[in-house]
């Protein structure tokens, strides 16, 4: 258990998973806060929390409370995040870390001014076999690396009666689908590999110019929920709903993603696969416990999640004996693990591959938005 407490700020699809995952870490949530009284009442009933605050600034009295974690809409993470700051508390924040680059290199210096530890929650890369196969590139497994492709594809916007919040540019950016899931691939890739991208070649696309919107509102992936009889409202939509970029890595090395919000059957797929001068690694989040490694002389294998088979860093995040499946819940709880244990001197937030990501990565992620953004209004390579 430990012994610094947590507030979560959201009740929306995200805010239940962190307190989730807070839990399961040992961590005691204090209290929440949702956009009214009455949702914050409604989640804290339904989670056994102490306190349901009415404001923010009724949060950061709370003398109980270290750690708050910022699930709100993307427009409100920047504001918050420096009255947190201001407060002395620690913050765990979701990303996009701010709305734009000036953002979050404000809050970059904000966070290295203040006697706190701040999170950014790139949660993927804490599935156990991605924190091997970064182990195995570091160790030199898997040789030079020559190229690297992957994606990130879900299907809970598929249809023009699918809505939410952050199809407006105005709520939660100018990029959509690659900035919500596209960034946790470029993060997991980075990580694994080591390697900076140096340059980007982008294109997006809009496949619904005109979405409708129910009268009622409806929560993120709660869409195909959401009554037929509703009154739909027609609304212009200026984000994308798929983007592929080519990628140029510092190190020579070449990379391919396309990410999408309107493939169907796909609920929530990341994968990757990695080509290097010894060995190929490839992984699938929908089959998050197993591993391809493939090679040119031998048979090609499958690495199965197992604790008895990992790496040290890997089977730190491995909680459950091979063949007890570990999924995105856990990630949650791995990376809660991680910051906290910081947070309380039990473990370190440097370069180790299994270390939280810190406001730097959310603010080189949001760069990387930029750039992309940049090369698929002007049609043209953009460097960082």
């Amino acid at each position: 258990m430990f012994q610094t407490k947590a507030a979560v700020v959201g009740t929306g699809f995200i805010g239940p998973v962190h307190i989730e995952g807070l839990v399961r870490a040992g961590v005691s949530v204090q209290g929440v806060l949702g956009t009214s009284h009455e949702k914050s009442q409604r989640v804290a009933s339904q989670y056994g929390i102490p306190r349901a605050y009415r404001d923010l600034d009724e949060l950061l009295s709370d003398e109980l409370v270290g750690v708050v974690h910022l699930t709100s809409p993307n427009r409100f993470h920047y504001e918050q995040t420096l009255r947190c700051l201001d407060a002395g508390k620690h913050v765990l924040c979701e990303k996009p870390l701010a709305m734009n680059s000036q953002e979050s290199s404000e809050l970059v210096r904000r966070a290295e001014k203040a006697n706190v530890l701040t999170a950014v929650n790139y949660n993927v890369r804490f599935y156990p076999l991605c924190i091997e196969a970064a182990k195995r590139v570091q160790n030199g497994d898997v040789g030079d690396i020559f190229h690297i492709s992957g994606s990130y594809v879900q299907d809970w916007l598929h249809q023009p009666t699918d809505f939410n919040w952050r199809v407006l540019s105005g709520e939660g950016g100018a990029l959509r689908a690659m900035a919500d899931i596209g960034t946790h691939w470029l993060d997991l890739i980075q990580c694994i590999s080591g390697l900076d991208v140096h340059s980007v070649c982008a294109d997006l696309q809009t496949v619904y110019p005109v979405r409708q919107r129910p009268a009622g509102g409806v929560e993120t992936f709660s869409g195909k929920l959401t009554q037929a009889s509703q009154e739909l409202i027609d609304v212009a939509i200026d984000t994308e709903d798929f983007g592929s970029v080519l990628i140029r890595f510092q190190s020579g090395a070449r990379g391919v993603m396309h990410v999408s919000q309107v493939t169907a059957g796909q609920k929530n797929c990341i994968r990757f696969e990695i080509a290097g001068s010894k060995q190929s690694l490839a992984w699938d989040s929908q089959r998050p416990n197993e591993m391809w490694v493939g090679n040119r002389n031998e048979p090609n294998q499958t690495l199965l999640r197992d604790p008895a088979l990992l790496s040290s860093p890997a089977k730190q995040h491995a909680q459950y004996p091979g063949g007890h499946n570990e999924g995105f819940p856990d990630t949650f709880k791995q990376l809660f693990r991680s910051f906290y244990s910081a947070i309380e001197g039990r473990g370190v937030s440097g370069q180790d591959w299994s270390a939280y990501p810190t406001f730097a990565d959310g603010h080189r992620e949001i760069v990387l938005c930029e750039a992309i953004l940049k090369s698929a209004r002007e049609r043209k390579w953009i460097e960082l």
